[in-house]
């Protein structure tokens, strides 16, 4: 007959491999989610005209032309 010890470490290692096993599928379950988001991000809509590429360049634009005005604003200059 089995000593009680090692029937309660025995299921309390079984019940730790399934939770393991529960939180890693859910964590990639969530992965696959983000990934989808990226991927329709990544896309540009159907009016929005264009590739990828030059919308990515469009955003770039912006981004550098609002770093200058932030720039601009602390350095104390009006732009």
């Amino acid at each position: 007959m089995p000593e009680p010890t090692l029937v309660i470490a025995g299921a309390a290692l079984v019940g730790l491999v399934v939770v393991v096993a529960a939180l890693l599928k859910g964590w990639q379950g969530w992965l696959a989610l983000k990934q989808r988001e990226m991927d329709v991000q990544a896309t540009p809509a159907k009016g929005a005209g264009g590739s990828p590429l030059i919308v990515a360049r469009i955003e770039l634009s912006d981004l550098k032309e609002r770093i200058r005005k932030l720039e601009a604003i602390a350095s104390g200059v009006d732009p």
